[in-house]
């Protein structure tokens, strides 16, 4: 699997700083020189930055992309897709990660019990047992194909929800937080929400309210995809694109969350991303 090939590349590596790129991504020219300035802190134990969408991706790999950089999606980890404001963060994504070796080596490598997610505990254990820092560079960029919406983005989406519901249970440090959880309460609610409003007429307006300002939002996301990209069917791919996402993810966390399985994906789906 990929974690333990790349624990293999690090094992025969001559650096003292491992740098992670997956293979459907490219570093920015500057990449390296920005990411690596932050070593000079011994207590920073590793770099990351964000995984942009590249300009020359297909419509359906932009639409993907923008669905992804979505707060409405991302939320706090925005940032993963777009430069932001420098931070220090404990969990994020090898597409774009470095570390020091020897902190990679003291913690054993990746754990290939979890995949994915190995990234999510190696983040772990360099943070909690090792009490070293993570930072955030939004200067630090690489560029990430996408997978094309909608299909194998939404196949992707579900790989991750299903993992992230795993991991409340066996990693509750990074994952048992409660924005992991609105996507899944969102999908009980559109479920529920038309029955039990044909019973109760406060339940109706509410359920009304709510619906109306969730369809504003997607609209909004829309046309600021339209403006950003100035293309139209982009926008008009966003716009499902988010609520078929919020769906994706809600019903394979809670697959994840009711699994007695500790990581990896569910059957059937393929990789969530491909890496080096």
């Amino acid at each position: 699997g990929p974690a333990g090939k790349r624990d293999i590349a690090v094992a025969n590596a001559g650096g003292s700083i491992i740098a992670f790129l997956d293979d459907d991504a490219y570093p920015h020219p500057d990449w390296l020189k920005k990411a690596v300035r932050h070593f000079s802190d011994s207590s920073v134990a590793a770099v990351g930055g964000p995984a942009v969408t590249p300009g020359n991706d297909s419509r359906p790999q932009k639409a993907s992309g923008r669905v992804f950089s979505s707060r409405l999606v991302s939320s706090r980890y925005v940032y993963r897709y777009v430069p932001t404001r420098a931070q220090e963060v404990d969990d994020f994504p090898t597409v774009n990660f470095l570390v020091r070796k020897g902190v990679f080596l003291e913690l054993g490598g990746f754990d290939t019990r979890y995949w994915p997610g190995e990234d999510t505990k190696l983040c772990l254990d360099i943070t909690r047992k090792l009490k070293k820092k993570i930072i955030y560079d939004p200067e630090a960029v690489v560029y990430h194909h996408r997978r094309p919406l909608f299909r194998e983005h939404l196949r992707q989406v579900s790989r991750y929800a299903f993992q992230r519901g795993c991991f409340v249970r066996a990693l509750p440090d990074t994952s048992l937080r409660p924005g992991y959880f609105v996507p899944a309460l969102f999908l009980v609610f559109i479920a529920a929400g038309p029955l039990v409003s044909v019973f109760s007429k406060t339940a109706f307006a509410l359920f009304s309210t709510v619906a109306a300002l969730y369809v504003t939002l997607l609209f909004i996301s829309s046309v600021s995809a339209v403006i950003k990209d100035k293309d139209i069917l982009i926008g008009l791919m966003t716009f499902p694109g988010i609520f078929l996402t919020h769906v994706a993810y809600g019903y394979n966390f809670i697959r994840g969350l009711l699994s007695r399985r500790t990581g990896g994906g569910p059957v059937g789906l393929p990789d969530a991303g491909r890496r080096n």
